[in-house]
């Protein structure tokens, strides 16, 4: 059985160092490369800047922090009870639990050169939230006037519906004093900006009016340009994905997680959208199980996926623990410090390499045009990616499906890699002629490329 090479990658202090043309600008103004510190498996917020330092040293941007908020009866991070107030567990201290609280910790994670990320969840609250007695014409309402909670039904079984009962629904288009509704968001926004966050996650914002998200994001970035806004769109249709496009969002998630790699669908999406919005790609989520409980910890998996979405999209997103290889999965609810984990691997320093190879590589750092090419093999997928329609710049990944890895395959120029499981390739160049690029090539590139298919 030929053995499986896993490469000795450059230490990725090095990688991530900026240069000096770059050093005066943020990481994060660059490049959405973000880490999902999901706040209450790190514990208080002071524990948290470990966490940053250790997303700094593999080369993230951002720091995402999911709800931070203090929650209702059920407890979840999604349901929040009080607007002003931290949820007890994150509290620095029991005499500390005002989200000004978190300024000290924020400033601290700012300080490494780290943006921050929070979710701005403003169509529904909690069922014991204060403003269902105080403000009972802002939720929406059945014809037997009680609270509606929000739901999902399964596209591949229309009977199994899924509804949060913890929930109670904001009624942000047609509610009594909308605009004061509307008011007390934007005052919410300008309390989380307050205390540092310069990003936010803008959860089902498929359910919110367009408008309010155009007025939230206007005046956010007429106080501070640079506020990242990202729409987390998943399970939207895509004509509700076109209009969030028109409305400021710098982002939205796309869904290249669950493709099988052999569908059409995913690349049609990408196809789509991307001149609406780009978008980020993440190998998985707080609401999805751990990848390394679905493959037995398989590391190389673990590399491929994290490579693969990297390469997708122009964002990439990573959870916390990922690159240890964490297999509990994360709950809204119930997760704590304790359920941190021993990692099954280490994969600081690929995922550093990574994400230092997207950041000054060209090709990777816009949406791009993708598309698929022709093989020989049913077991190998290859990828083409233009930076733009023009093909600035060119390259392709290639991603293996399965395989003993006794047998081998052969790429481009002539290198040799060992058949293993779900591995990922990269190649690219830049354009010098003004020719655009070939319709289609067996062999790509033909001309002088940069292979890191050794690393991936």
């Amino acid at each position: 059985m030929t053995p499986i090479h896993v490469p000795v990658l450059p230490d990725p202090e090095e990688q991530v160092r900026p240069t000096s043309a770059e050093s005066e600008a943020p990481v994060a103004a660059r490049h959405p490369i973000i880490y999902n510190l999901f706040p209450t498996l790190a514990g208080q917020a002071p524990r948290w800047v470990e966490h940053a330092e250790r997303a700094r040293r593999m080369g993230f941007g951002w720091i995402y922090l999911n709800s931070v908020l203090y929650p209702g009866f059920s407890g979840s991070l999604y349901a929040i009870k009080h607007y002003d107030r931290l949820h007890p567990l994150l509290a620095p201290d029991e005499t500390l639990s005002g989200l000004d609280a978190l300024a000290p910790t924020i400033r601290s994670i700012r300080d490494l050169g780290l943006s921050v990320m929070v979710d701005l969840v403003i169509n529904h609250t909690a069922k014991d939230n204060p403003l269902v007695a105080s403000r009972p014409g802002w939720y929406r309402r059945d014809a037997q006037g009680e609270l509606m909670s929000p739901f999902a039904i399964d596209p591949a079984n229309a009977d199994n519906v899924t509804v949060w009962g913890d929930l109670a629904e904001i009624d942000n288009n047609g509610a009594v004093d909308r605009d004061e509704l509307w008011q007390f968001w934007e005052r919410l926004l300008f309390q989380l900006m307050d205390v540092g966050f310069t990003g936010f996650r803008c959860d089902a914002a498929y359910k919110v009016p367009t408008a309010l998200w155009e007025r939230l994001i206007t005046r956010a970035k007429a106080r501070e340009p640079a506020t990242l806004f990202v729409a987390e769109t998943l399970g939207a249709r895509l004509e509700e994905i076109d209009a969030l496009g028109f409305v400021g969002f710098d982002y939205f998630y796309n869904s290249s997680k669950w493709w099988d790699f052999s569908q059409p669908w995913c690349l049609e999406q990408h196809e789509r959208l991307r001149d609406v919005v780009p978008s980020i790609s993440f190998p998985e989520s707080h609401d999805t199980p751990r990848l390394a409980a679905e493959t037995s910890a398989h590391e190389l998996v673990q590399r491929q996926r994290y490579a693969f979405a990297a390469v997708f999209s122009e964002g990439v997103q990573l959870t916390i623990g990922y690159e240890f290889g964490f297999r509990r999965p994360l709950d809204v609810v119930t997760t704590r410090p304790s359920d941190w984990e021993d990692g099954a691997f280490d994969l600081v320093r690929f995922i550093g390499h990574v994400n230092a190879l997207k950041r000054r590589h060209p090709l990777l750092r816009t949406e791009g045009v993708l598309s698929s090419i022709a093989t020989s093999s049913n077991d190998v997928v290859v990828i083409r990616r233009w930076s733009d329609r023009t093909g600035t710049t060119t390259g392709a990944s290639s991603r293996s499906i399965a395989t003993p890895p006794s047998r081998e395959r052969s790429c481009c120029r002539g290198r040799i890699y060992p058949r293993i499981p779900a591995s990922i390739g990269f190649v690219g160049r830049t354009r010098r002629s003004g020719r655009s690029p070939p319709a289609r090539s067996s062999c790509w590139p033909r001309r002088r490329s940069s292979w890191i298919g050794e690393a991936l």
